[in-house]
């Protein structure tokens, strides 16, 4: 719920501001509070390696550069990617494969998502059940998309639009039940 309040404001903000809103100091506060008493290090980027089941994330040193270059990628696009929901699909995958937290990077991935589809919307979006609590009952389809936006990069190619569907589906669901 702490994080679910912060979002709410944080969209809030960013629909004043534009997606200039969406940088490292959302992504910190929002695993802060998705963290808080469960580890002593949230909201700040982790300072160790870190495994997780066959993922193997970057080194620690290149997080700080990582999660820049990724904020940039979101930036860049936004005006030009008209598919709703490929650039959240594309946060979801990318703060997943970085890992850039001790704790709370599932959460703080779907948060950031979450973020950006209602951005992309105009608002917060109606429904009983919000799009990260929909992945949250059901994870398997979601570990399986994020495995083929991994296996594409390790191709050396960028695709994510399993996930990018995967989202889709559960946002049109999210829609429907209101």
């Amino acid at each position: 719920m702490r994080q679910y309040d912060l979002l709410t404001n944080c969209i809030e903000i960013g629909l004043t501001k534009g997606i200039e809103a969406f940088d490292k100091y959302t992504l910190w506060a929002l695993n802060h509070v998705a963290v808080s008493n469960i580890a002593q290090f949230g909201g700040r980027y982790r300072e160790q390696p870190i495994y997780v089941g066959r993922h193997i994330p970057p080194h620690f040193e290149k997080v700080p550069h990582l999660i820049d270059q990724f904020l940039s990628v979101v930036h860049e696009n936004w005006e030009i990617m008209d598919h709703p929901t490929v650039l959240p699909a594309y946060a979801l995958w990318r703060m997943n494969w970085i890992h850039p937290f001790v704790e709370g990077n599932g959460r703080t991935a779907r948060a950031a998502c979450y973020y950006l589809i209602c951005m992309r919307y105009g608002g917060l979006l109606p429904g009983n059940k919000i799009v990260p609590e929909r992945i949250r009952e059901n994870r398997q389809p979601y570990y399986d998309a994020l495995a083929d936006a991994d296996r594409h990069w390790a191709d050396g190619h960028f695709n994510v639009s399993v996930l990018a569907d995967y989202l889709q589906g559960l946002l049109i669901a999210q829609l429907s039940d209101t």
